[in-house]
C-alpha cells in the first residue's frame, strides 16, 4: 500500500522542487491519499492523485516551513475543491504552528469539471491567506500557470518569485488584451509582472528563485512573535566602513557596505526603482531598509516601500532608512497617483512602531523627506552626514522665489542668486541648523554609519509604542 501511495507522485517535477526547496530527507507529505470526489464530466474515471497538489512541511537551514506544490500533470495543476481544502488545511497548520508557508505554483486556474465546488475552494483559500497575513510570512513561487484566481492569491502572499523564462502570471489572459503580443510586450511574463506591476519581487532560473527563496525564509521570523530570524554576528560591530566616506555612495553600496559580512538581499529590484528595499542584518539581527536610489520620488516606488515597511511592523523587523530625495518626480503618469502613494508610504511609516532610524545621506528636501522616516512622522533617532541638506526645497530655487523682485532689479542676478542662495542654505538647508532645531540627533561621519546605526538599534532593541484604541487605519 505504501509503495502504491507514494509511485504515484515520487517521480514528478512538483516534488522534485519540494526536494531542492527544503533540506534534504526534511519533506513529510500529508494528505497523500487525497483525490478529487466530484463525479460530474467523466470525472470518476479520471486519476487525479493527491488532487494535483503535494502537501506538506519540512525545514529550510532547520526552521519549519509549510509547503504546497501544484502538479501541473495532474488536470493541469487546477484548483478543484479537494485541492483547495488540502491547501487551507496547510494554512491552519501553519498559523498554529507559526512556521512560513510556501507555495510553489503551476495552476491552470479554476476546475471547469467542479464549477461552484471549486470556486468556492478559492474562496477559501482567499479567507485563509487573508487571516494568514501578518501572523506567518507567505511566499510565492511561479514556476509555469499562474491564471486568474491563482494570481489573486500570488498577490495576497507576501512575496512573490517568478521563474524568468517559462511561468505566466496573469488576470485576464494575454490573448484576451488588445495590443499584447509574447514578443514586444507580454503582460504575463515575469518581464512584465516585476517592472509594471511590480507584483513579483525576483524573477530568475529555477535554481535561482529557489536559492533565494531558501536566503529569504532563512532570514526571516517564523511568525509575528518570533524572534528566530536573530543569528549570531561574526563581524566586527565597531567596523569602519570607509568606502562609503563619499556621500554620493549608491544606497545598494552603503547598506552593503554597513551590514554583517556584506550581507544584502534586494527585492523589487525592477519595480519602483526610485526606492530600493532590502534586508540586511546588523548585529546578527533582520532589518529591513529603504532607501532612495534617485533623488525624485515616484508613485511606484512610494507603492513599493510603503509595502515593504507595513511587512517589516507586522513581522517586528526594524526599519533603516538612507534618505537623498529632492522632491517628486514631474510628469503627468505620476501626478495622478504621486500624492495617494505619498500618503500611504507617510501612514505605514508613522503607523510603523517597530524600531525606526534614518540617515540623511544627501538632500532631504520638503514633503518628500518627511515622508520617509522623518523624525516628524515618528523615527526614533535621525542621524545626517556631514555634507547633508535638510530643508524645505534647493536654496537657489528659494532664493529665485525669494527675492524676486531684487533679482529683476539686480545689475549682475547670477551673483546676487548665489549670494542669497548661500545665505538661505546656512540659516535653513544646513544640517547644523536642523540639528539645533531637534529633527536631527547627531551629525556622523558616513564611515562610523555601521557603528552608529547598529547601537542605535540595540539601544531600541525593548522599543514598546502604543497606539490610538482603533479597529483599523482607513489610508
Amino acid at each position: 500500500m505504501e509503495d502504491c501511495k507514494m509511485s504515484q507522485s515520487t517521480q514528478t517535477t512538483a516534488l522534485a522542487r519540494i526536494h531542492k526547496l527544503l533540506d534534504e530527507n526534511s519533506f513529510v507529505e500529508l494528505g497523500a491519499y487525497v483525490s478529487a470526489r466530484n463525479t460530474d464530466f467523466n470525472m470518476i474515471e479520471k486519476d487525479t492523485p493527491a488532487d494535483g497538489v503535494l502537501t506538506g512541511y519540512g525545514t529550510v537551514d532547520g526552521s519549519l516551513v509549510f509547503v504546497y506544490s501544484q502538479d501541473s500533470a495532474v488536470l493541469g495543476g487546477s484548483m478543484g475543491e479537494m485541492h483547495a481544502k488540502k491547501i487551507v488545511s496547510l494554512y491552519s497548520k501553519a498559523r498554529k504552528m507559526g512556521a512560513p508557508i510556501i507555495g510553489l505554483i503551476d495552476c491552470a486556474g479554476l476546475r471547469l469539471q467542479e464549477a461552484t465546488d471549486a470556486l468556492n475552494g478559492f474562496g477559501k483559500l482567499y479567507r485563509s491567506q487573508s487571516m494568514a497575513s501578518g501572523v506567518v510570512p507567505q511566499i510565492q513561487m511561479i514556476f509555469g500557470m499562474c491564471g486568474g484566481g491563482m494570481a489573486v492569491s500570488s498577490a495576497l502572499a507576501d512575496f512573490t518569485f517568478m521563474e524568468a523564462s517559462k511561468a505566466k502570471l496573469f488576470i485576464n489572459s494575454p490573448n484576451a488584451i488588445v495590443g499584447n503580443n509574447e514578443t514586444d510586450h507580454d503582460t504575463s511574463s515575469a518581464k512584465f509582472q516585476s517592472s509594471e506591476s511590480g507584483l513579483v519581487d525576483f524573477a530568475g532560473n529555477e535554481e535561482e528563485i529557489i536559492s533565494a527563496a531558501r536566503t529569504l525564509i532563512s532570514i526571516l521570523p517564523g511568525n509575528n512573535e518570533d524572534d528566530g530570524s536573530v543569528t549570531e554576528c561574526t563581524d566586527d560591530l565597531n567596523r569602519s566602513v570607509p568606502e562609503i566616506a563619499n556621500a554620493a555612495a549608491s544606497s545598494a553600496s552603503i547598506l552593503g557596505a554597513v551590514s554583517d559580512n556584506h550581507f544584502y538581499f534586494e527585492l523589487g529590484k525592477n519595480y519602483g526603482t526610485s526606492f530600493v528595499t532590502a534586508f540586511i542584518k546588523l548585529n546578527g539581527s533582520t532589518v529591513g531598509c529603504v532607501a532612495n536610489a534617485e533623488t525624485e520620488m515616484t508613485h511606484s516606488g512610494c507603492d513599493k516601500a510603503a509595502s515593504f515597511v507595513n511587512f517589516c511592523d507586522a513581522f517586528n523587523i526594524p526599519v533603516l532608512t538612507l534618505v537623498n530625495v529632492k522632491g517628486y518626480a514631474a510628469c503627468e503618469c505620476t501626478e495622478r497617483r504621486m500624492a495617494k502613494a505619498c500618503a500611504d508610504l507617510t501612514y505605514e511609516y508613522a503607523n510603523a512602531s517597530v524600531p525606526k532610524v534614518t540617515v540623511v545621506t544627501g538632500t532631504a528636501f520638503g514633503t518628500a523627506y518627511l515622508s520617509m522616516g522623518s523624525k516628524s512622522v515618528g523615527a526614533d533617532v535621525v542621524y545626517a552626514y556631514p555634507s547633508a541638506s535638510i530643508g524645505m526645497m534647493d536654496a537657489e530655487e528659494a532664493a529665485k522665489i525669494m527675492y524676486a523682485d531684487e533679482i529683476s532689479r539686480a545689475s549682475d542676478q547670477k551673483a546676487f542668486i548665489s549670494e542669497k542662495a548661500e545665505a538661505y542654505s546656512k540659516l535653513q538647508s544646513d544640517v547644523v541648523s536642523a540639528a539645533k532645531h531637534g529633527y536631527v540627533d547627531d551629525i556622523i561621519e558616513p564611515a562610523s554609519t555601521r557603528k552608529r546605526v547598529i547601537a542605535a538599534m540595540d539601544m531600541l532593541y525593548t522599543k514598546r509604542e502604543d497606539r490610538p484604541l482603533k479597529k483599523h487605519g482607513t489610508v
